[in-house]
């Protein structure tokens, strides 16, 4: 599975790519989509561009973006919204659909504390992504995301395997189970387990 995660912004937007196989995590690639100065649609269509290049680029097969936190500047609030609506539309376009994460949850996961610092996360990006090289802050931040929705999918897929095998026993006849736990305990008593 290929995951991209997506850190927001107007100015810059951070991407970083990883794969997963197994519980096996390792880093594909990572960077920024800058959008310039001037008109708000003009750097809009800029970020929408270079986030389309990026998906064409690394195919993902899943992907998530960092939720947006509201802030005192109700006008910057809503432009770094504008910008997260483009993060959310390009892999919706591809058919995906996109986790989305709070902050605080993202810090969590890859940090082990909700109120880590840029630093602290992307110390632990490189701890987990070893020889990674960050294209910064931003780039750290969208790889942190990406490693939050690896483990999202992960714990989701274990809990669907459990979930069947319940429905599985569930459905067995009585008859059959029992037999089974008597092959075992004649397995463990014989040495043969």
């Amino acid at each position: 599975m290929r995951v991209l995660g997506i850190d927001p912004g107007l100015r810059t937007m951070g991407w970083g790519v990883i794969d997963v196989t197994g519980a096996r995590l390792s880093h594909v690639a990572n960077g920024l989509c800058l959008s310039g100065t001037g008109d708000l649609a003009q750097r809009l269509l800029a970020l929408f561009d270079q986030l389309t290049e990026v998906f064409a680029r690394f195919e993902p097969t899943a992907a998530a973006v960092e939720q947006t936190f509201v802030n005192k500047d109700a006008s910057g609030t809503l432009k770094l919204g504008q910008a997260r609506a483009v993060a959310l539309l390009v892999p919706a376009q591809r058919g995906l659909v996109v986790g989305e994460y709070a902050p605080n949850a993202v810090k969590k996961a890859v940090v082990g504390v909700g109120h880590a610092g840029k630093d602290q996360v992307a110390h632990m990006v490189r701890f987990q992504l070893p020889g990674v090289e960050l294209a910064g802050p931003d780039a750290a931040d969208a790889l942190a995301v990406a490693i939050t929705h690896a483990h999202h999918l992960q714990s989701a897929g274990r809990m669907s395997a459990a979930v069947r095998s319940a429905e599985t026993r569930a459905k067995t006849p009585r008859g059959a189970v029992d037999g089974w736990a008597e092959i075992a305990r004649t397995r463990v008593k014989g040495g043969v387990a």
